[in-house]
């Protein structure tokens, strides 16, 4: 794990610097003092990312050294106290189990999940992990998602030791230091990176100057001015964060009190409304009991009026029903005339009707005589045509014959002529 320790040989103001971002005294159990150092390197890292991405511009890309240094970081704090998990083939350690149950507790955290399994070029829960950190950065939604996580250590429970950074108050107030992050525009490509195997070093030289960097002691005093000013406000903060957690659980064990004393005032309240109830009850059956005498009178009050306006109500409905018969007669006798005065109006179209057809008769038959008149004309007229032409067809045999006699006398050619033009 990530701890901070002094080389021997490192000059004196490295062993300053050193001690002024740890700001802790010597601990004798190892997890605190890696919780410790967890603690101060997160709030480092956060703070000169914030600082840097407001100088910068606020936008930052996947090659920005501090935004890289961050993320490092805060896979240290999620791998701290880790239980080591028994798969089929090996034991693993990873971080990808605590971040993937963020989408039951916030289901605006599905989105996320979903991105992270549907990348390509991801093999490992390793490469998953920091593809989902990454995203949540982009989304500004880090610090409220590991703040559902954080909040259900019944869960973590599987993942965690009980001294992981997660499982304490270290783990409470990085989450809290988180929310600053939300000033900065984060523009990474997370699908173009190889995320299963980047190598997760912190590097110290980003927070710790070199004696070669700075060769004047003014500079230097001035560095050292400037971390410690980072240490006081980092503490300052830190404060901050533990009166905020400290209030938060004196509200919490407020809120507790309250509840159980409004439980007790709302049992003993039900308790009061149960005695009332029963004598109310009693009142209602009594007015319902009430209720139905004055109704049974009320009925026999308006049988009784019924009875009494009965005779008068027959004998108007019996003089409705002779007014209704009297208009009835009349329509029928109004429809009866109309009817009389169509079947008149019908004879007479009838009697016109067969005039006409008589007269077409006549005309039929005068039309008759004469076609039959002008076709024994034309019989009279074709018998002379007839007979003439009988006469003609005689006339032509008796030369055709007295040709033929005169052809035996003469040549063949004659006769052939004749003979052609014979009948």
């Amino acid at each position: 794990m990530a701890q901070f320790g002094v080389q021997r040989n490192a000059p004196n103001w490295v062993s300053q610097i050193t001690a002024a971002v740890v700001s802790q005294p010597v601990l004798r159990d190892p997890a605190v003092v890696e919780r410790t150092n967890l603690l101060n390197m997160a709030k480092l890292s956060i703070k000169g990312l914030i600082e840097s991405a407001l100088s910068f511009g606020r936008t930052l890309d996947s090659d920005y050294p501090p935004l890289q240094q961050f993320f490092v970081v805060m896979e240290h704090c999620l791998k701290h106290g880790l239980k080591v998990r028994k798969t089929f083939l090996s034991f693993n350690k990873t971080i990808w189990g605590p971040l993937e149950i963020v989408e039951k507790l916030c289901p605006e955290a599905e989105e996320i999940a979903a991105s992270v399994r549907d990348l390509p070029g991801l093999r490992t829960p390793l490469g998953r992990a920091r593809a989902w950190l990454r995203l949540a950065m982009m989304q500004k939604t880090l610090a409220d998602y590991l703040r559902c996580l954080i909040m259900r250590r019944d869960l973590l429970s599987d993942f965690y030791e009980n001294h992981a950074v997660m499982m304490e108050e270290e783990g409470t107030v990085i989450v809290g230091m988180l929310v600053g992050l939300n000033v900065i525009d984060a523009n990474l490509c997370v699908k173009g990176e190889d995320l299963d195997s980047q190598v997760g070093v912190i590097d110290f030289s980003i927070y710790l100057k070199s004696e070669e960097d700075d060769l004047d002691r003014e500079g230097r005093n001035m560095q050292i001015a400037a971390i410690l000013d980072q240490k006081n406000y980092v503490e300052e903060l830190n404060r901050q964060l533990s009166g905020t957690v400290s209030s938060l659980h004196t509200r919490i064990d407020t809120l507790e009190k309250s509840n159980t004393k409004h439980i007790e005032e709302a049992i003993k309240q039900s308790a009061e409304d149960e005695h009332p109830k029963r004598h109310s009850r009693h009142g209602l059956c009594d007015l319902y009991a009430d209720s139905c005498t004055q109704h049974q009178e009320d009925s026999q009050i308006e049988h009784d009026v019924d009875s009494e306006l009965e005779p008068a109500r027959m004998q108007h409905e019996i003089e409705l029903a002779v007014k209704l018969l009297e208009k009835d007669i009349q329509d029928k006798h109004d429809t009866l005339i109309g009817l009389k005065e169509q079947l008149e109006e019908v004879k007479a179209i009838n009697s016109e009707l067969y005039q006409k057809i008589q007269g077409t008769e006549d005309e039929k038959s005068i039309v008759t005589d004469a076609l039959e008149n002008k076709s024994n004309y034309i019989s009279a007229a074709m018998n002379p045509l007839e007979h003439s032409d009988k006469q003609l067809l005689n006339q032509t045999r008796s030369i055709g014959i007295s040709y033929v006699k005169e052809a035996a006398m003469e040549s063949t050619p004659q006769y052939k002529l004749i003979k052609d033009i014979s009948f």
